[in-house]
């Protein structure tokens, strides 16, 4: 199925996507005993009967099972490393897996009704409804690949029972039909319930790690951020100069989308590989990798600027022009924030940025970490104007 096609298919969301995915490679125990007693019962048939065409179908049955069980393997040695892409290409690749094996199920009962072969048929028949039950209590949660796999299972034995003379036949395959209508149905309910569950988890999940009002990440998700931060990186903390006038003017309502606006522009400067968070009230935390020594330094002070910057330009209130600033504290650390240092590092660079704050507002400040004694600060008026 090509990607286009598939993508209608896709959840929106893909941490829930890949999540999804994750479970379908979870069936090992399914795929390994539909796949043991599908050889096993073709094999038989081919034995008892001496037909070419069932010894030709064990082989089908044998390389497909064994394909998706490596499959199976493969995907949990490498998940870890996969992209959002290389998910996709696995759920693919699992419903062609499915498919291919629900084909080879689907002629071995083909094979057995043509030959009026009643013990076969009574055999491929159960082998196919196993596999189904298997399916749904997995593959549902992808309702395209249950569909598309029973599909593929049950035509040939549609067409078998359609080219048999007899009523009873042609009646059983109409009724494989409605079979598959009713996996349909059963197949989309199941996966919208596991879906919303899932859905509800993640919203929970990011509750607890993001702010409700500009949903940047809060304090919680930015310190596991930091924590896990390597090598050179910058921390700017931000305080907006003049925020509480527009809100006891214009009013909590703007107060509240002034704060959206700002996290929007911040996240915006960061960028790519680096983070924006909100501490609460109107204090931002940006964390950003930089290069070492001195081009670090360059790179984090750049970044501060650029936050005052773009924080001083207007925002738009109900189509009210409102016009605040920032100041800002910066620090650059270089190695792992350990659990312990953490803290350190914020109370430093809080302590560079309300030397900002005293001294006016619309300044950066380096932290003392750094400066020792001496401050380093930015052009207030002219930064704001340049």
């Amino acid at each position: 199925m090509p990607l286009t096609m598939l993508s209608r298919f896709l959840h929106p969301d893909p941490r829930i996507r890949r999540e999804l995915v994750d479970l379908l490679y979870t069936s090992l125990p399914q795929v390994f005993a539909i796949g043991v007693t599908s050889v096993t019962g073709a094999v038989a048939l081919a034995v008892m009967s001496g037909d070419t065409g069932y010894a030709v179908i064990s082989i089908f049955i044998f390389i497909t099972a064994t394909a998706r069980i490596i499959s199976l393997f493969r995907y949990k040695s490498r998940a870890a490393q996969f992209t959002d892409a290389d998910v996709i290409r696995w759920e693919r690749l699992y419903g062609a897996g499915a498919s291919a094996f629900g084909l080879s199920l689907g002629m071995l009962s083909y094979r057995a009704l043509q030959l009026d072969d009643a013990p076969g048929a009574w055999i491929a028949f159960g082998l196919s409804m196993s596999f189904c039950v298997g399916m749904v209590s997995r593959a549902a949660i992808r309702p395209w690949i249950i569909l598309t796999t029973a599909a593929v299972l049950l035509t040939p034995t549609i067409l078998a029972g359609l080219l048999r003379p007899e009523l009873a036949y042609k009646l059983g395959a109409v009724m494989l039909v409605f079979f598959w209508m009713t996996l349909r149905e059963a197949s989309k309910h199941l996966s919208a319930a596991f879906v919303e569950r899932l859905e509800a988890k993640h919203r929970l999940a990011r509750q607890a790690t993001h702010d409700f009002l500009t949903g940047l990440p809060n304090r919680a998700a930015f310190l596991q951020a930091l924590a896990e931060t390597q090598g050179d990186f910058a921390i700017i903390a931000i305080d907006l100069d003049g925020f509480k006038p527009v809100n006891d003017r214009h009013g909590h309502h703007a107060g509240d989308d002034l704060l959206r606006q700002v996290a929007e522009r911040l996240s915006s400067c960061v960028g790519e590989g680096g983070l924006a968070a909100r501490f609460g009230g109107d204090e931002f935390m940006m964390l950003k990798p930089v290069a070492a020594g001195a081009g670090g330094r360059d790179e984090a002070l750049a970044l501060a600027r650029q936050a005052i910057r773009d924080l001083s330009m207007p925002f738009l209130l109900t189509d009210i022009p409102v016009r605040i600033g920032a100041s800002a504290g910066i620090l650059v650390s270089t190695g792992t924030a350990a659990a312990g240092k953490t803290s350190q590092l914020l109370e430093q660079v809080d302590r560079a940025l309300y030397t900002a704050k005293r001294a006016g507002g619309g300044r950066w400040n380096w932290s003392e970490e750094e400066t020792a004694s001496n401050v380093r600060q930015a052009e207030t008026a002219a930064l704001v104007t340049s």
